[in-house]
Formats: C-alpha cells, sequence, structure tokens
C-alpha cells in the first residue's frame, strides 16, 4: 500500500512553500511548473532582480488604495506565474505541455502568458476575482481547477 501524498498534492505543497520566499505586503503567491513529474521552474511573487522589494519601500497599491484584482500595471512586483516564465525562459526550459501549481488562481494577465506558453493545465489553492481570466483559460482548452488538499497558505 502507498502512503505517500498525492502528486498534485505534493507539487501544491511545493507551491505554497515557494511563497514563502514572497516579499509582497498584500499576498504571498507561490506557483510551480512541472511535466512529467518533475519540476522545470518555481516563483514567487516579488520585484525583479536587483530592485527593492515592497518589504523594504511600501506597497505602492496599498499607498492607492488599489482593490485587489484591479491596476494590475501598479505595482513593483512581478507575479510568481511570471516569474516562472521568466526563469524558465532564462535557463531555456520550455513550458510546453507542463501544468502550473499555483497557490493562488492566475489573474487574467498571467493567464494569457500561460496560454501563450502552452502549458497544460493549472491547478490552484485559493480562487481569485477574475472572470475573463477563467473564460479565456476555457476558450483555450487548458484544464484548471481548485485543490483543497494543500497546505494551509501562512500569509496573504
Amino acid at each position: 500500500m502507498d502512503n505517500r501524498i498525492p502528486w498534485t498534492e505534493y507539487f501544491m505543497d511545493i507551491a505554497a512553500l515557494v511563497a514563502e520566499r514572497s516579499t509582497c505586503l498584500r499576498r504571498k503567491v507561490g506557483a510551480v511548473a512541472v511535466k512529467d513529474k518533475r519540476i522545470l521552474a518555481t516563483g514567487y511573487n516579488g520585484a525583479p532582480t536587483n530592485l527593492r522589494h515592497c518589504s523594504e519601500v511600501g506597497c505602492l497599491r496599498d499607498e492607492m488604495n488599489v482593490p485587489s484584482g484591479e491596476r494590475h500595471e501598479l505595482c513593483r512586483g512581478l507575479h510568481a506565474e511570471q516569474n516562472v516564465i521568466i526563469q524558465a525562459a532564462v535557463h531555456g526550459i520550455p513550458l510546453q505541455g507542463a501544468d502550473i501549481y499555483c497557490t493562488t488562481q492566475p489573474c487574467l494577465i498571467c493567464s494569457k502568458m500561460l496560454i501563450n506558453c502552452r502549458i497544460s493545465s493549472i491547478f490552484f489553492a485559493e480562487g481569485y476575482p477574475d472572470e475573463i481570466a477563467a473564460s479565456l483559460l476555457e476558450e483555450a482548452g487548458i484544464s484548471y481547477q481548485l485543490c483543497p488538499h494543500s497546505l494551509e497558505l501562512k500569509s496573504k
């Protein structure tokens, strides 16, 4: 009898651990790209390389009272999914056919990027208020689903 946790839970737990590297003051998000049960790249939300983090300079979105799910461009940080894509590109790792495990459902911008990467499916631990992203993923034929078996997220 196999007492190991299922693969989906395993990769979601890793995404939750990756999120703990985030320097975002509003929500810590982690993402993991996986193909054939092998991790290709990880990412968490935070400022670009060599720039000061929000934990150092404050949150522009909070200062401007920008609600969650709106005006994504008003942030110095990158989303976890964007960092997965960037890390894979920097290291020459194709994401086509990969699955993405995220602590939070991808936003519209990240969903469009993941569609163009030709990923196969998205698993997420927490929903996000973005109906357009969901409709585009459906139209692109990308499976996406809530995975309730992940670790409790320590930070939001």
